[in-house]
C-alpha cells in the first residue's frame, strides 16, 4: 500500500468525528468542534406505533432508526418499529432536552466514540439509562489532519472509512459487540458517535438491512444527517472560514456531512469481501443466527 493510501486511511478515521473534534486541532480554541434474504421472523403486527422522535435543539442529529410516521416499510407488509432504537450525535443535551430524553425511558446509551472523544465531551446520560462505551475506532485520530489537500481527497477519506468498517478487525469487533448488546438489552436504546453520521450511520444501515428496508430508503435515511445537522455544519464551516480562510473550509466541508458515495463505498466493500450483508453479519462480525433473529423481531412489527 502506498504512503498516500496509508495517510488517507488515517485521515478517514479522523473525519468520522465531525466538526467538534475536527475543529479542535484545526481552530485551536475557536471551536470545541444488495442484501441477500435474511430469515423472516414471525412478528405480531403492532398498530400502536410510538410517537416520532423529538427534535432536540442541542442534540440535532437525534432521531429514530425507524424513521417517522408509520415507520419505514420493511419486508413488504411490515414497518420498522419506532421507539426501539434511536441514533444520535454526541449525547450532550441542554437541561431542557435532557428532560425530554428522560421521558423516553431509555434503557441504555451506547457510546461509540474513542476514549479521547468521550473525555473531551462526556455524555449526559438520561435518568434510568445505563451507559456502555464501545470504541469502534482505534489509533491516533488527529495526527493526519494536516494531510488534507483537497475536497476530493477528503471525500475519498470518508469512503475509505466506510470500507474500513468492513475490512478492519477492530471495527468489526466493535460493531459485533454493539449489535449483540442491542439484541440482548431490554427496553429502548440509543447509540451514537460524535456527529451521528459515520459509525452511527453504518450501524443504522445494518439494522435497517436486517429489517429488510429497501436500499433507496436506507440511503435517504443516511443522507438525512445533512438536513438534521444543517445548522451545526454551517456554523462549523463559518468558524473554519474565519480561522483558516475559504479555501481551507472548502477542503474540510466534505468531512462535516455525508454523501451517498461514502455509504456506498462500504456497501460495495461488503459485496466484494463477503457477497452479502447476511454473510458480513455472520462471517465478518461473527453474529449468531439467533442474534440476527432477535434484532429482526425487535425491528419489525
Amino acid at each position: 500500500m502506498s504512503q498516500l493510501s496509508v495517510s488517507w486511511r488515517r485521515t478517514a478515521v479522523v473525519v468520522a468525528l465531525s466538526g467538534g473534534l475536527l475543529a479542535g486541532p484545526l481552530l485551536g480554541n475557536l471551536v470545541d468542534g444488495t442484501l441477500s434474504a435474511l430469515p423472516v421472523a414471525v412478528a405480531k403486527p403492532n398498530k400502536d406505533q410510538a410517537a416520532d422522535a423529538p427534535r432536540l435543539a442541542s442534540v440535532d442529529n437525534f432521531r429514530d432508526v425507524a424513521g417517522t410516521g408509520a415507520g419505514y416499510d420493511a419486508q413488504g407488509s411490515h414497518h420498522v418499529n419506532k421507539g426501539v432504537f434511536y441514533r444520535s450525535n454526541a449525547l450532550t443535551p441542554n437541561d431542557a432536552d435532557l428532560a425530554v430524553l428522560d421521558n423516553l425511558h431509555l434503557s441504555t446509551v451506547f457510546d461509540l466514540r474513542t476514549a479521547g472523544e468521550i473525555a473531551a465531551k462526556p455524555d449526559r446520560v438520561p435518568a434510568g439509562a445505563g451507559y456502555v462505551d464501545i470504541s469502534i475506532l482505534s489509533g491516533d485520530l488527529s495526527s493526519s489532519l494536516g494531510n488534507l489537500t483537497s475536497p476530493e481527497a477528503a471525500r475519498e477519506g470518508m469512503r475509505a472509512l466506510n470500507r474500513q468498517f468492513v475490512t478492519g478487525e477492530h471495527e468489526r469487533a466493535g460493531f459485533a459487540s454493539l449489535l449483540t448488546q442491542l439484541a440482548d438489552q431490554q427496553g429502548p436504546a440509543v447509540f451514537h458517535c460524535t456527529a451521528g453520521k459515520d459509525r452511527t450511520g453504518w450501524t443504522s444501515y445494518l439494522l435497517l438491512s436486517i429489517a429488510g428496508v429497501d436500499q433507496n430508503t436506507i440511503m435517504s435515511d443516511y443522507l438525512a444527517t445533512n438536513d438534521y445537522s444543517a445548522k451545526s455544519i454551517a456554523a462549523t464551516l463559518a468558524q473554519i472560514t474565519a480561522a483558516k480562510g475559504a479555501a481551507a473550509a472548502a477542503v474540510y466541508q466534505p468531512l462535516l456531512g455525508v454523501d451517498a458515495s461514502y455509504l456506498q463505498a462500504g456497501i460495495d466493500q461488503i459485496t466484494a469481501t463477503y457477497g452479502s450483508v447476511d454473510k458480513y453479519l455472520k462471517d465478518g462480525l461473527g453474529l449468531k443466527g439467533k442474534t440476527i433473529e432477535q434484532l429482526e423481531h425487535k425491528l419489525i412489527q
